[in-house]
Parts: C-alpha cells; sequence; structure tokens
C-alpha cells in the first residue's frame, strides 16, 4: 500500500511545477503494522469501531488527512509512529481490529446458510461505484448503490467480486462562480495514493487486458484491487505507458467524451472486465462467477466476451448455443425509466469497433441485431444499450415496484403481443447499506437499550427510547449539519471571490430549533430542483414565517454538459443569495459522501419532487429515513410503494392532462401547501413564535415553542424506524438479488453447461425450430359450452379450440384460455388464465385443446385463447416474444 509522507507546516514554493510524481511509501513499525491492512480494506468506511481507532492516533491528522486512514498515516512522521508502536494501549488496539477484521472477512455469515444452491460466485459489473469520498469514482445514485450493494454482499458474506473502470479524475469537483454558475475542475488522481493494489503477476509484473481497437490500435488496461470487506473490486485503468494517447485517456473522466471515447469505455468494462475476471480467478485460485449481474446497460458487452469465450473453446459452441448459455446466468438490472437515459449508439459505431477484431469469433451482424430497436416506434439504425443488456439476460428487473412497471412498459414492443404486465421484468427494489449511512448518535439509541444489537439490527427498540432522548439526538443531529453548512458557505463564498469582511453573516446562518428541510441528489431537469421557487414570495413566506419558520439545505451537481441543469442551480442559488432569506436557505456545492454523512441526519424533512414516473428509485430519502428523517415527496420510486400515511407526506401529483406548466403550478402549491398547514405545525407542536432577533437571521433557539417536545412528531419519527429501516436496508436488497435472481440464474446456468452443454444445445435447436415454424401455428376454431341460458357466478365455461401447430407438437407449446370481465373496447380485464390440454391428434398437425373455467364475476365477459411456446429452459413464458392470439 503507497502512502503520502507529510508534515504538518511545511514550506511550499510558488510558481514551481514538479516534471515527475510518486508516491513513497510508509513503513509502519511492526507493532502497529496492521495499520496499513485496516487502511486498505475499505470496510473502514463504514465500520465505526476502525474509523475511531485511527481518529485516536491523531484527531488533528484526522481532520487535515479529511477522514482517510491511509492519508492520516500519510501524514505522521516517523517519531510520531515510533511513538505510537511503543504505546501499549495503541497496540492493544491495533491487534484487536485486526483480530476483528479477521474474524469479519473468515467467519460464516448468512449466505454460507444457504446452501448448495446459491452460486459459487456472483460477478457485478457496474461503469461507477460510490464506496467512499477517499476513492471518488462515482457520479450519484448509480454509483452509490453499487457501492452499497458491495458493502452489504460482503455484511451477508455473498461471494461477489465487483468490476468496473479506475478514473484518472473519478468525476468533477463543483464550484460556483461569482453570478452562481456551475464550474466544473478535474483533479487527476494518483492510484498509487489511493486505497488499492496493483494486480500482479507470480513474476511481479502488472497483469494487463488488452483489447483490438480499429487501424491496428491497442487497448491495454492495468487491473487496480480494493477490497470492501470480503468484495474485491476490480477496477481496469488505461494509463499507461503502452497505450497511445487516444487510448491511455479512455478512463480519463466518468461519463466524459463524445461518442466513441463512451463507447470505448463500455468495451472496457464489459470485454475488458470479463478478462480481468479470468486474470483474477488465475491468480487467486477462487470460483469462476456462476452469475453475471449487469448493473445498468454500460456493462453489456459483459455478454459478447463470455460468448466469445464459448465459441473460441477448444469444443466450440456455435451462436446460438453461446448466447442460450450466456443468457442462463446473466442478470440485467435497469435503472432508468426514461429512453433519454439509455445510452444509444450509431449502428455504424459498434461494425466499426466489432470488425476490428474485439471478438473475432462472433458476427459483427450478430453483435448489432442484439442492440437494434427492431421493433413498432424503434429506430433501426441505433444500437440500444438496454435493448443488448435485456437480450443477453434471462433474467431482469427493475429498481422499485413502479420502476418495474414503467420498465414492464417501455420495454413492451421487445415482447409483441403480451400484455405490459407479463413482460419478463421484474422488480428488486433498492435499499441502502444501513452501517454506512445511520449516524452513530441514532445507532446508539439502541445500543443503550440492547448492547450489540444497534438500530440496523433492532429497529423496534426504537419505541423503548423516551422522546426526550430521541428530540435531544435530532437537535444535536441538527446542529451538527449547521456547524458544516456554515463553514461550507463560507468556503464557496470565498471560491467565488468574496472576502472574508464581507463574510460575518455566515456565522448566523440556519438555527438549531428551526424545522429543516434537505434536497440534495443530481440536478436533471426532471427532478425539478426549482419546483421549490415556483412562487418565490410564497416560498420566502415559509422561511420567515414568525411562529412556524423553515430552512431548506440543498446541494447537487448538474452533468456538465447539461446547461439546463446548470441554469436550475443558478436560479436557485440566486435566490439562496438574497439577504433578505440567506440565513434560512442555503445551496452547498460538491455534494459528496462525505457531505451526505451530515447532511441525511442533520435534516427533519426530506424532499423529493420528480416528475412521476421518472424517479427509477431514488435512495437520498431512505438514507434521511434510517436516521429518522421525515420523507415529504411525490409519489415516485420507492416512496410510491413504501409511504403508509405515518411515515412521511405525498405531494399530490396533477392529472395527466394538465400541460407541464399546469402541472408544476398545482405540484408546487401543494408542496407549499403541505409545509404551511401539515409539516411544520407538527414539527413545531401546536404553537411557535420566533423572537425579533431570530426573524432577522441570529442563531438560537426558538422561545415560543411549547414546553416538551412535539410528541406526533416524534411518534411519526419512531414509527419511521421501526417499518421504514428493515424495508430499504440494503441487507434486504441483496437478500431479494440473491434469492430472486442470482440463485435462479445459478440452477440455470449449470442445467445449461452440464454434460458438455447439452441443455444449451438442444434449447437452441428447439428455439431455432419453433422460431422458424412459428409462423404456422394458427387457431382455427373455438367451441364454448357448458354455460346455462343465463350465466350464473359459478358456472363452469368449457371450451374446445382446433389448433394447426405445424411441424410442432403439443409439447411444444401452452394453450391457454385468457378470461374475464370485459370493456366497452371488449379489452380483457381481471384476466385469468387456465391451461388448456391437447385431447385429439386430428392429423396434418392439426389438435383439439380442452379445458374449463369457473365464471367467478358477475357483469360482461369474455375470452380468448392463445398460444406460446413453451420448454423447461425458458424462465417465463414471454421469453422468445412469440405468441398466437385467436
Amino acid at each position: 500500500m503507497a502512502l503520502f509522507i507529510g508534515a504538518r507546516g511545511s514550506a511550499s514554493v510558488a510558481q514551481v511545477k514538479a516534471i515527475r510524481r510518486f508516491t513513497v511509501r510508509t513503513v509502519l513499525p511492526e507493532p502497529i503494522a496492521a495499520l496499513d491492512t485496516l487502511a486498505t480494506n475499505l470496510r473502514w468506511s463504514w465500520h465505526q469501531p476502525t474509523r475511531e481507532l485511527f481518529a485516536g492516533l491523531d484527531p488533528e491528522l484526522w481532520e487535515e488527512s479529511r477522514h482517510d486512514p491511509a492519508g492520516l498515516l500519510g501524514l505522521v512522521t516517523r517519531e510520531q509512529l515510533q511513538r505510537l508502536a511503543l504505546d501499549p494501549d495503541v497496540v492493544a488496539r491495533v491487534r484487536a481490529a485486526e483480530e476483528d477484521l479477521r474474524a469479519y472477512l473468515e467467519e460464516p455469515r448468512w449466505y454460507q446458510g444457504l446452501g448448495d444452491a446459491a452460486p459459487k460466485c456472483t460477478a457485478y459489473f457496474s461503469p461507477e461505484y460510490g464506496i467512499t469520498e477517499v476513492l471518488p469514482q462515482y457520479s450519484g445514485g448509480l454509483g452509490i448503490l453499487a457501492g452499497d450493494h458491495l458493502k452489504s454482499a460482503s455484511d451477508l458474506g455473498v461471494p461477489l467480486i465487483g468490476v468496473g473502470l479506475l478514473y484518472q479524475a473519478g468525476y468533477f469537483k463543483q464550484s460556483l462562480s461569482r453570478d452562481a454558475w456551475q464550474q466544473e475542475t478535474y483533479p487527476v488522481l494518483d492510484p498509487d495514493a489511493l486505497p488499492l493494489t496493483l494486480l500482479k503477476e507470480a513474476d511481479g509484473t502488472a497483469c494487463v487486458v488488452t483489447l483490438p481497437l480499429p487501424n491496428g490500435r491497442k487497448l491495454h488496461a492495468h487491473i487496480w484491487r480494493a477490497d470492501v470487506g470480503r468484495v474485491p473490486l476490480l477496477l481496469l485503468d488505461s494509463n499507461m505507458p503502452a497505450n497511445d494517447d487516444g487510448a491511455r485517456s479512455i478512463t480519463d473522466r466518468l461519463y466524459g467524451g463524445g461518442g466513441d471515447h463512451r463507447l470505448q469505455q463500455e468495451l472496457l468494462l464489459g470485454m475488458g472486465g470479463v478478462k480481468a475476471l479470468r486474470i483474477f480467478q488465475r491468480l487467486t485460485g477462487g470460483p469462476a462467477p456462476e452469475v453475471f449481474h449487469t448493473n445498468e446497460g454500460h456493462a453489456g458487452f459483459l455478454g459478447i466476451e463470455r460468448i466469445q469465450e464459448l465459441m473460441s473453446a477448444s469444443e466450440p459452441l456455435t451462436w446460438d448455443e453461446a448466447l442460450v448459455a450466456g443468457r442462463a446466468s446473466t442478470v440485467f438490472t435497469t435503472h432508468t425509466p426514461v429512453a433519454a437515459g439509455i445510452d444509444r449508439f450509431d449502428a455504424a459505431q459498434i461494425k466499426y469497433f466489432f470488425d476490428a477484431g474485439l471478438a473475432p469469433d462472433v458476427p459483427t451482424a450478430k453483435v448489432l441485431e442484439l442492440g437494434r430497436e427492431s421493433y413498432e416506434g424503434g429506430d433501426p439504425s441505433v444500437f440500444n444499450m438496454a435493448v443488448m443488456g435485456l437480450r443477453l439476460a434471462q433474467r431482469a428487473n427493475g429498481v422499485a415496484k413502479l420502476h418495474g412497471r414503467v420498465s414492464r412498459e417501455m420495454f413492451s414492443g421487445l415482447w409483441p403481443g403480451f400484455d405490459h404486465s407479463e413482460v419478463p421484468i421484474t422488480s428488486v427494489t433498492n435499499g441502502v447499506h444501513v452501517p454506512t449511512w445511520i449516524d452513530p448518535s441514532v445507532n446508539s439509541m439502541a445500543e443503550d437499550l440492547a448492547p450489540g444489537s444497534g438500530v440496523g439490527g433492532r429497529w423496534d427498540v426504537v419505541f423503548n427510547v423516551s422522546d426526550e432522548k430521541i428530540w435531544q439526538i435530532r437537535r444535536e443531529l441538527r446542529t451538527r449539519l449547521i456547524e458544516d453548512v456554515r463553514r461550507r458557505v463560507r468556503a464557496a463564498w470565498r471560491k467565488r471571490g468574496a472576502g472574508e469582511a464581507e463574510l460575518t453573516w455566515t456565522d448566523s446562518i440556519l438555527n438549531p430549533d428551526v424545522l429543516t428541510i434537505g434536497f440534495a441528489r443530481r440536478v436533471p431537469t426532471y427532478k425539478r430542483l426549482t419546483l421549490m421557487l415556483r412562487d418565490p414570495a410564497r416560498l420566502k413566506r415559509l422561511l420567515l414565517d414568525p411562529e412556524h419558520p423553515i430552512q431548506i439545505v440543498i446541494a447537487g451537481k448538474s452533468h456538465p454538459a447539461d446547461d439546463a441543469g446548470k441554469k436550475m442551480i443558478q436560479d436557485l442559488v440566486r435566490f439562496t443569495d438574497d439577504p433578505e432569506v440567506r440565513h434560512r436557505i442555503v445551496f452547498l456545492p460538491n455534494y459528496d459522501i462525505a457531505m451526505a454523512r451530515t447532511l441525511f441526519p442533520g435534516c427533519d424533512v426530506w424532499l423529493n419532487n420528480p416528475l412521476r414516473p421518472l424517479e427509477a428509485c431514488g435512495t437520498s430519502g431512505m438514507k434521511a429515513a434510517i436516521n429518522g428523517s421525515l420523507n415529504l415527496s411525490v409519489l415516485d420510486g420507492w416512496w410510491d410503494e413504501l409511504y403508509d400515511g405515518s411515515n412521511g407526506w405525498a405531494i399530490p401529483t396533477a392529472s395527466g392532462s394538465a400541460s407541464a406548466h399546469e402541472r408544476d403550478d398545482i405540484e408546487a402549491a401543494a408542496l407549499y401547501e403541505l409545509i404551511e398547514s401539515q409539516v411544520a405545525p407538527r414539527f413545531y407542536g401546536h404553537a411557535g413564535t420566533e423572537t425579533g432577533a431570530e426573524s432577522a437571521g441570529a442563531a438560537g433557539p426558538s422561545s415560543g415553542r411549547p414546553e416538551g417536545e412535539p410528541t406526533s412528531w416524534i411518534s411519526m419519527i419512531k414509527h419511521t424506524l421501526s417499518f421504514l429501516g428493515p424495508a430499504v436496508s440494503a441487507d434486504r436488497m441483496v437478500g431479494d438479488y440473491v434469492t430472486e435472481l442470482y440463485t435462479p440464474a445459478a440452477k440455470a446456468g449449470r442445467a445449461a453447461v452440464a454434460e458438455d452443454y447439452r441443455a444449451a444445445r438442444e434449447l437452441a435447436a428447439w428455439t431455432k425450430h419453433v422460431r422458424s415454424n412459428w409462423s404456422q401455428v394458427h387457431v382455427e376454431h373455438i367451441d364454448s359450452g357448458g354455460l346455462s341460458e343465463v350465466p350464473q357466478i359459478g358456472d363452469k365455461l368449457n371450451v374446445s379450440t382446433y389448433l394447426n401447430l405445424g411441424v410442432l407438437n403439443p409439447s411444444d407449446v401452452l394453450v391457454e384460455l385468457a378470461y374475464g370481465k370485459v370493456d366497452d373496447a371488449d379489452q380483457l380485464t381481471g384476466v385469468g388464465l387456465t391451461e388448456l390440454e391437447p385431447s385429439e391428434h386430428l392429423g396434418n398437425g392439426r389438435y383439439l385443446f380442452t379445458g374449463a373455467a369457473t365464471i367467478e364475476h358477475s357483469g360482461a365477459f369474455g375470452y380468448t385463447v392463445r398460444v406460446i411456446p413453451r420448454h423447461e429452459g425458458l424462465a417465463s413464458k414471454a421469453e422468445l416474444g412469440l405468441v398466437v392470439n385467436a
């Protein structure tokens, strides 16, 4: 592990730039050498005792290092290290922490009790990972979700390997100009100074992944390993001398560059990522992944690389066979509910790169078909990464129940003839890693009552905590947030060009006894950062209300190319600059994990007002909820399924017939009304008046609050923690992935590869046979009987249907009677399904199928018959997208 050596008070030389930079290793004395292991395993980012150990070594340097253990060790002098090594208390604490980490890494956990059905190893591919601010390889929710997935997998003992890219500048750092326009900078990261280890061969040379590029060029990448508890994370880095300048810059920054640049990043992530996995497996001797999880379409090319492996094996599979084998063990997660959020490339770009030999045994035409939008309303000239991801995975999911429904509708063109409800995309609602995001003071409430449990394991104990204790903790968290806000606002204004004499007002920003609302997320237009500004005068009245004032803390980054998002930030910041309200509403630049750890616990209410249903999940409100904050949100994403009327408030949405302007007016008015009539009065109890000084901006407790605590508000906090705590936990999420997706995928994958891929070969041949002859299948005639002259509930509907299957056999198809109520357009609703059985072979491919259904509803009733391919190797009825309706 490479660590910077530094010392406090060192001098700098102006205007002199180093021509070379390298990292000097810190040599730790043997008694405390385990600090290196503790610093390099990122478990410290969520394990409070380990963080406290490092903080206790030198509290001042801990702050200077910005809570980075490796950075801290790089700042400690050699003399101080020697003194620490001679301190028996320090040595004992280091050894105890080392033993605790060893036990965590080796002892069986939840997953080890599942038996042999669960996959021996799962590979998880994502374009970004938000694990700690020390490793800035994330832009927003997708990366934070991926980081939380790895952390919970580690805590649960799930044998998982993460795969991603190491970006030389990560995502950008955000600041504001004097006129409040977002500014971006890209500080270059030194991998040797990060908690990473370069993967090396037995002879000490660095491992290299290589991909061919057009015009005879090569793309080489090193593999860096981060340890996320029990989970290794492999990050590919193209910044190496063997590359030309173009290839070297492919991993320059997250979501940077144009079309070719982005495509090459995704080729390296997917195809290079599989190659990196194989190298890692060879070096460690660990089990090969049985399941591949593609976290969003960016990593979809992993499926092409796996097909290439199978087609180039000593006993090669055909394209069709390799596709079947690869799909069986692949899970695809989509995170976007809007087509504009999906990566789409010109098909000619894809052809250009694959013709260079990226997958020499895979026909380029087959690759192009995987991503082609060959459905009604699609663009056949475009290569759609999400479409490819769905075609390469036998199992797919959205990230909330509502998002699952939206995804089934959005991608329904891939399964024509099927109802949206039957599109084979399920959902696993996202979660958040509780130990990372819960504040220690909130966790301590449970520890005080049931030592060793913590709120994360005993959410119910919150009901035994006194109202006084909860209210005290909430105020402490609010106060800590305010201190952080004042520091950040001063720093932001200094960057905007303000002098110290202009910033005395920042000492009185916010008030620890005022209702605090938080809003922090990426700033695309659909998240509506500025909805709160719809009526500026009314917002001002809410902020300055003499009895029920509110204060708002806002943060968020806009993509560098999104000028509309930047304009929203500028409009908001200009409002916060107003001297009349700037003590009550602030915008904090450079939102990151470090800021979030104070922001989420310190807010009383978490605001979320996207355009429904454009928020796939939105986990920021989950992080607030596990700290006792109440959500105030549009019923979108996770809130749509978990809001129960007692854990926060739902912002009403306008009808679909409203224009965009009317919709924003209606929903903003609803937001103001909720805050004014419900949220603020409940927070303040039954009364509350500020002093004149406080109205002017001075900090201090509100003098008008009634004696005691707001019992109704605290009751909502307790309910939120007990109900939402386990529901929004990433442990629950990862457990759902394991049981609902990973284990079935492992079972299907094992069946596909058994006996030299016999099942995969058979399913491929059967699929080709069915597709080639499906046009022969049709329903010739349907007879019904058994009903009385006036049908009644409970009557049996007997159906006989005459089918022509051509060359197919009855065992190749599922014949269903679909029945239910019908509307004025004869559309079936509340559909029931009954399988019809073959009862007679009529010759020449003709068969009679019969069955019956019970009428269970009064009113207009209807039925029809449909035919679908059936095979034990298919994961859903709709998998092949083939259906014949009567």
